[in-house]
């Protein structure tokens, strides 16, 4: 007889103190939590409604539109049978990337399956979509280490991308630089589980990696921007300043930093978060880090000094996304995480501030009845491959 209940499994005392901690943690309210029954592996915005709703990737092998003022799905995407590991948006249609190697699509309001994109050999990691000489694109990056371009409306694989001269592992993110992009092609950044971050330019008809110059240095090319010391989780180009549009990473280095584009993409700010660094964003006057020491850091972007810490995870943090108001400015950050909870945070000073005393006044939440037994498609020793991969 087989068995996903974890008392019946074989755990050392400092696994059963770690499992009694977050389930006393679970029962905490901050960042009024949305919980759903599995482990949400990616967040993104609905560009459809990016003031209230977000599309989540889970592990019970769903994509999900959430509506997050009444916590309630708004559509579910089925298809999967095997976690979704990312997701990425394209007009009408939500694409998602999965364990099973393939590329899943929908229609975004009926839910309806679309087409189905497989050619990678390994995870799925990272997905984005662009658009060239009016053709819709897919980008996708897996685990067997390569970057595949589709035509979205033929499913065709336009181009199979892969480091020529070094060793690139796992990839993790892939980004659009919004600045270096136009219509007859696009810059692409791709991240790995390799400290390095290359960039490729892609058109229709082939690619190349961009090199890294230094006008001052002409001797001192290279063919990536090396500013970490390993992994390097998330790419995200801060477009506040429409002319330098300088572009942040998250690594598990423990750091979160701010490469310059001015200066050829070398490190102008680094924030120390401490542990695993999964996701950054970055809000006006603030710059947001969460990983895996279950916490929201925000960080005064001016002075670099830690301004809050926000708790109410119980397990890594594996998304943040920016939430607009009216006018369009970050007024919101919502995060997601392997405990099931989707949680909204204010970026008002006044409003953090408030946040912060609550949670003060409230101490150490009450210990759970009892611990969540998730309903998603995971295993035990799933699970405990999960956990692996996401420190791979």
């Amino acid at each position: 007889m087989q068995s996903s209940d974890r008392d019946h499994f074989f755990e050392t005392d400092a696994s059963q103190a770690q499992r009694a901690r977050k389930a006393a943690k679970a029962g905490n309210k901050h960042g009024d939590p949305i919980v759903l029954k599995s482990k949400i592996l990616a967040a993104i915005s609905d560009p459809t409604s990016p003031l209230s709703s977000v599309f989540i990737a889970e592990s019970a092998g769903y994509a999900r539109r959430i509506e997050l003022e009444s916590s309630e799905p708004k559509t579910t995407y089925r298809g999967p049978k095997a976690p979704v590991t990312c997701l990425a948006v394209s007009g009408q249609t939500l694409f998602a990337g999965s364990w099973d190697k393939d590329i899943w699509s929908w229609d975004i309001e009926s839910g309806e399956p679309r087409r189905k994109y497989s050619g990678h050999g390994d995870f799925i990691k990272t997905i984005v979509c662009t658009k060239i000489n009016g053709k819709d694109l897919l980008i996708s990056g897996g685990a067997d280490k390569k970057i595949l371009v589709w035509d979205i409306a033929t499913g065709q694989r336009l181009h199979t991308i892969q480091d020529p001269t070094t060793t690139m592992l796992a990839l993790q993110h892939l980004a659009i630089d919004p600045l270096l992009s136009d219509g007859d092609a696009v810059v692409v950044v791709s991240a790995s589980s390799d400290p390095n971050i290359r960039r490729w330019k892609v058109t229709l008809a082939g690619f190349e990696q961009l090199p890294e110059t230094f006008p001052d240095k002409p001797e001192a090319e290279r063919l990536t921007i090396l500013e970490h010391e390993t992994s390097v989780y998330q790419l995200f180009f801060d477009t506040a300043d429409e002319e330098d549009v300088d572009l942040w990473t998250a690594s598990a280095d423990g750091t979160a930093k701010c490469l310059s584009r001015a200066r050829n993409f070398v490190t102008e700010d680094t924030f120390t978060h401490g542990d695993y660094v999964r996701a950054v964003v970055v809000a006006e006057n603030w710059v947001i880090t969460a990983g895996r020491d279950e916490n929201l850091k925000v960080w005064d972007r001016s002075s670099g000094k830690l301004h809050c810490t926000l708790e109410g995870h119980y397990e890594e943090v594996t998304g943040l996304v920016l939430l607009p108001d009216a006018k369009g400015r970050p007024a919101k950050v919502c995060s997601v995480s392997i405990d099931g909870t989707i949680r909204t945070w204010p970026l008002t000073k006044t409003e953090l501030d408030e946040v912060v005393k609550k949670m003060a006044e409230t101490g150490k939440p009450k210990e759970a009845e009892t611990e969540d037994k998730a309903e998603g498609m995971l295993t035990a020793e799933e699970e405990a491959e999960l956990a692996e991969l996401m420190d791979d």
